[in-house]
């Protein structure tokens, strides 16, 4: 089922909204430190882009385009994507945002890294989508849950689910299919609402900003029976945790770079 109307709040819910539905960015900020889940979703603290942010969020802005011209059968190569990167970086850019003196480094090398993907995608210009940047909803009452909300980047000809991640180092194989996981297991469960069918299986495109750009390719095998299972229980875990206003912190390497290390540093439990 593929809708964007607003979902019916659970009954039984502690009065918190957030709970009305789940995603994976959600339940994965949840895994990754429950106060930092506190402060984004309940307390709502406004959070500053910084240019790492604004980078990740203009490429995926990009491929976007990159695939909606896929699908429409319009230009999809550099020349043609070029103008529409320039335009995005100027019009969609924060105001005061501190690139340190080097904008206009930081804007070369992300086109850069866009130019080599599209050189070097692992499909041919010419596929025409499933589908790209789909929103897509899915009924848990089955398992007592709120309903799964997500939108897909693209699902390649045949089921296969693609997402795509910026990184400022390559990825280690061997730690994505777990650290993906449940962004993953979220998808599949999405796909298989709206079209009936498993999907095939995923990859995971990872564009890494490194001097001389480079694209890692992951491709992973569809979700089995455990791994759906694990992501039940995870999301029943989260569920009980926000009613019962489990905000514990989970200090980490990861407070280096969280936004809200301030409010973490002066809470009070």
């Amino acid at each position: 089922m593929i809708s964007t109307a607003p979902a019916k709040p659970v009954v039984g819910e502690a009065d918190f909204g957030v709970l009305s539905y789940l995603s994976a960015t959600r339940l994965k900020t949840w895994q990754e430190c429950r106060l930092k889940w506190y402060f984004r979703y309940v307390e709502e603290i406004p959070t500053v882009v910084n240019p790492a942010l604004f980078i990740g969020q203009l490429t995926h802005q990009i491929l976007q385009q990159w695939n909606l011209n896929r699908w429409r059968g319009l230009p999809a190569d550099d020349t043609s994507l070029h103008p529409v990167f320039l335009e995005l970086w100027q019009q969609s850019q924060p105001k005061g945002l501190n690139w340190d003196g080097k904008e206009a480094a930081h804007r070369d090398n992300t086109w850069n890294m866009l130019r080599h993907y599209l050189a070097n995608a692992p499909m041919d210009v010419k596929e025409k989508p499933q589908a790209v940047e789909v929103m897509v909803e899915r009924d848990l009452d089955a398992h007592g849950l709120p309903p799964l909300k997500g939108v897909i980047d693209l699902v390649r000809p045949g089921g296969v689910i693609v997402d795509f991640k910026t990184t400022a180092r390559s990825p280690d194989p061997a730690l994505i299919a777990h650290q993906h996981e449940v962004q993953l297991g979220c998808y599949a469960l999405l796909y298989r609402e709206a079209t009936g069918q498993s999907e095939t299986g995923f990859e995971l495109h990872h564009l890494v900003k490194t001097k001389e750009p480079k694209l890692v390719v992951t491709a992973l095998a569809p979700m089995d029976r455990g791994q759906i299972s694990r992501l039940v229980r995870t999301m029943e875990s989260y569920v009980n945790g926000v009613k019962a206003e489990d905000w514990i912190p989970s200090p980490g390497q990861h407070c280096a770079w969280c936004d809200y290390f301030a409010q973490c540093r002066a809470w009070k439990g």
